[in-house]
């Protein structure tokens, strides 16, 4: 990785205490940006800080406990991180896990908790940086979605249509900054490791298979050509790539980041 690419550059990384976000924060801080990132659980956050610290002594970085769904707090978080390491001028908006849900069993108050956090935790860091980003030449800011918005699940409906409905909002965001030199970008995730998998396989009914012969299993079942679910730092490039100078000519796109997983071309 060129360690100038993002070089003199604050970068802004919303859950980011582990799995693609915190993977985020390490390409960016490697990249030569500065990484302000916030969770919404202090132990781990402050442990990722910790081991972030360890590693990167001369790095500059900040992380706050907040959560993305509260507009108040997202705007204390983007004067906070102005304020230590100065105007953003890349956003990656990595909030929420899926939800295994049909139309039969889902709630309305669960449709209603799923559309409010796949929207509202861009929606939220949005509003507080754009006026940031609009005074950072090159910015960009880059959303982590999954391939459900385009290749739907039954037993994720939910989750499905919420992630359809970030697919479109990246989308008119990405054509209504562009006149203000703000692209955005997403990414379309498959099935990739992270703790909600961990938990899966400790609960797993074959004791005998371990973590790799577990998820290989998994990745047949789910058809994915590549054989073996994909690793938060594969993710992490894909969003760097979008974050970064070397996809100055791209807006309102997604990166497929599925293993061959979409069925569609």
């Amino acid at each position: 990785m060129n360690p100038f690419l993002l070089q003199g550059r604050t970068a802004i990384v919303t859950g980011g205490s582990s799995g693609i976000g915190l993977a985020c924060v390490e390409q960016l801080l490697q990249a030569g940006a500065q990484v302000a990132f916030c969770g919404r659980d202090s132990g781990r956050l402050g442990a990722a800080e910790r081991s972030l610290r360890e590693r990167y002594p001369e790095a500059r970085m900040l992380a706050l406990a907040c959560d993305v769904l509260d507009a108040d707090a997202m705007q204390a978080f983007a004067s906070a991180s102005q304020k230590a390491l100065g105007p953003a001028s890349v956003l990656i908006n990595n909030a929420g896990q899926g939800r295994v849900s049909t139309f039969a069993d889902t709630s309305n108050t669960a449709w209603s908790e799923e559309l409010n956090l796949k929207l509202f935790s861009v929606i939220n860091p949005v509003h507080a940086f754009k006026p940031q980003l609009d005074s950072q030449p090159g910015a960009a800011i880059v959303c982590v979605n999954s391939l459900l918005a385009s290749q739907p699940e039954p037993h994720m409906v939910a989750t499905s249509a919420a992630r359809a409905g970030v697919l479109n909002l990246v989308r008119s965001l990405a054509t209504e900054f562009a006149p203000d030199g703000i692209r955005v970008n997403g990414i379309l995730i498959g099935l990739v490791e992270s703790g909600q998998w961990r938990r899966r396989f400790d609960a797993r009914e074959e004791r005998h298979l371990d973590w790799t012969q577990w998820t290989a299993q998994l990745a047949q079942r789910k058809q994915i050509p590549l054989g073996r679910l994909g690793l938060p730092i594969e993710a992490a490039r894909a969003i760097l790539f979008l974050a970064s100078p070397l996809s100055a000519y791209t807006t309102g796109s997604h990166i497929d980041v599925s293993g061959g997983l979409c069925r569609h071309a």
